[in-house]
C-alpha cells in the first residue's frame, strides 16, 4: 500500500513539474497566426499587457466545425503556475469561437476562424507572464495549442550582437550581450531576475534561465562566451504564391489539378558555399494574394512541391522543410523522402497563398536537430533576437514578465 501511494505521489509531482509543450494541429488545420493591433505579420505573440490580439486559423473542411478555447497561465520555464483562473482572467474562457467565415471563390474549401482577446466573455488578462491558448473541438478533444507571452513595460533590456568570443566558433556563431537597468521596484535582482533569449521567433531553440554575469551599479551585465551564443545559420530561402496562375519568385512552374500546384526550383546545399546576403523575414510567412479584397477568406491554398539535391543519408538521419509556416514543427508531412531517379529529396503539402521563408534541416538518428548541416552557419547572417525579462519577487507566487526588447544582427560587431 505504501509503495502504491509513493508511485501515485511521484507521478502527480512529475506531472505538476513537467514543462508544457505546444500541441501541433492535425492536417486539416492550417495557417495559424497571431496578430495584434500593432502588427499585421504573424509574429511570435509577445504582447503588452492590455493589448488586443487575434488568433486566426483555417479549417480545411466543409462542415464548419465548432471550436472552443481555454487559457492557462505558466511560469517562465513553462511549468503550470499556482494561480487560479480568477487571478489571471477577468471573465471566463471555454467558450465557442463564434467569429468564422467560409472561403469565397477558392478551389480549396475552408472556414477561417478568428479569436479576439479580450472579448465579451474573456474581458481581460490580469497579469503578465506566459500563457497557453488551447483550442478544443466540440467533443473536448485538444486540436492544437499555442504559447504567448504578455509583458509589463517596466524594464527595457539593452541588446548587442557580437561575433562569437570562442575562436573555435568565431566564423559560425553569434553571441547576445545583454544589459538590464533595474530600478528600486526590483528586489535582489541576482536571484529574482531570469532571462530568455529567442532567435528568429523560434521557442524550440531559445536559451533559458541565464543569470547575470555581474552587476555594475544598478545594471545587470550578461557578457558570456558560450552561454548566450547561437549558431548564425544562413538566410532563409523563400517563395511567393500571391498569383496562383503565374510562376512567381522561387517557383519554377505551376499546374492546375484539384487545386493549383507550385513546383519550386530545386535547391542545393549551401553549407560549403560562400555566404551571400539577401533580405528575408527570418523564417516567417505572410498571407497575401493579388486581386483579392480579403485574403483571410479569398486567398486559395496551393500544393507546394519542394526538392533538394542532396546525397542519400544512410545513418538514420532525416531531412525536413523548416519554418514558421507550421511553428517550426518536425511532422510527418514536412519530412522529405528520397527520389532515387532524380537524386533529390522531395515533399509537398498545401500552404495558403503568400510569401514564405523556409530552409532544410537534418534530424540526426538520436533525435537532435542540426539546423546548419545543409544551409551552413555564418557569423554574418542577419537574425532577429528577442530578450524576455522575468521577475519573481521574494515570496512571489508567479513569474511576471517585466521587460522585452528585440534587435537585428545587421550591425553585428567583433
Amino acid at each position: 500500500m505504501h509503495n502504491k501511494f509513493s508511485f501515485v505521489f511521484c507521478l502527480f509531482f512529475l506531472c505538476l513539474n513537467a514543462q508544457v509543450e505546444e500541441v501541433n494541429p492535425p492536417d486539416y488545420i492550417k495557417s495559424i497566426t497571431f496578430k495584434s493591433t500593432s502588427s499585421a505579420l504573424g509574429e511570435l505573440p509577445i504582447l503588452k499587457l492590455g493589448e488586443t490580439f487575434y488568433l486566426e486559423f483555417d479549417a480545411l473542411v466543409s462542415n464548419e466545425p465548432d471550436f472552443y478555447y481555454k487559457i492557462e497561465h505558466y511560469d517562465y520555464d513553462w511549468k503550470e503556475s499556482i494561480l487560479v483562473r480568477t487571478e489571471f482572467i477577468l471573465g471566463v474562457d471555454n467558450f465557442r469561437i463564434q467569429d468564422y467565415r467560409n472561403s469565397f471563390n477558392t478551389f480549396q474549401i475552408y472556414s477561417h476562424y478568428r479569436l479576439t482577446l479580450p472579448n465579451q466573455q474573456t474581458k481581460r488578462l490580469l497579469v503578465s507572464g506566459n500563457y497557453m491558448i488551447s483550442i478544443f473541438d466540440r467533443d473536448d478533444n485538444l486540436v492544437f495549442s499555442r504559447k504567448l507571452m504578455i509583458y509589463e513595460d517596466l524594464v527595457t533590456p539593452g541588446i548587442s550582437i557580437k561575433r562569437s568570443r570562442n575562436v573555435k566558433t568565431i566564423n559560425e556563431m553569434q553571441t547576445v550581450d545583454i544589459e538590464i537597468s533595474t530600478g528600486p521596484q526590483i528586489n535582489n535582482p541576482l536571484q529574482t531576475i531570469k532571462t530568455v533569449i529567442i532567435q528568429n521567433r523560434n521557442l524550440y531553440t531559445a536559451i533559458k534561465d541565464i543569470k547575470p554575469q555581474y552587476t555594475l551599479g544598478n545594471k545587470l551585465i550578461y557578457r558570456y562566451v558560450d552561454e548566450t551564443a547561437f549558431y548564425g545559420g544562413n538566410e532563409y530561402l523563400f517563395f511567393e504564391t500571391k498569383d496562383v496562375r503565374a510562376a512567381s519568385m522561387g517557383v519554377q512552374f505551376i499546374a492546375l489539378e484539384d487545386i493549383y500546384h507550385s513546383y519550386l526550383f530545386t535547391n542545393l546545399p549551401r553549407a560549403n558555399q560562400p555566404y551571400t546576403f539577401y533580405p528575408d523575414i527570418n523564417g516567417q510567412f505572410k498571407i497575401t494574394a493579388i486581386d483579392r479584397d480579403d485574403v483571410s477568406i479569398e486567398a486559395d491554398y496551393v500544393q507546394i512541391h519542394f526538392s533538394l539535391k542532396h546525397p542519400y543519408l544512410t545513418d538514420g538521419e532525416r531531412i525536413y522543410v523548416y519554418g514558421n509556416y507550421n511553428n517550426y514543427a518536425l511532422d510527418d508531412y514536412n519530412e522529405m523522402f528520397y527520389n532515387e531517379e532524380r537524386g533529390t529529396y522531395e515533399t509537398n503539402f498545401p500552404l495558403k497563398q503568400g510569401f514564405y521563408n523556409y530552409k532544410y534541416v537534418v534530424v540526426n538518428a538520436d533525435g537532435t536537430l542540426d539546423e546548419g548541416r545543409i544551409s551552413g552557419n555564418f557569423w554574418q547572417t542577419e537574425n532577429n533576437y528577442k530578450v524576455l525579462v522575468y521577475y519573481r519577487n521574494l515570496g512571489g507566487r508567479y513569474d511576471r514578465l517585466i521587460g522585452f526588447n528585440e534587435v537585428s544582427s545587421t550591425n553585428i560587431t567583433n
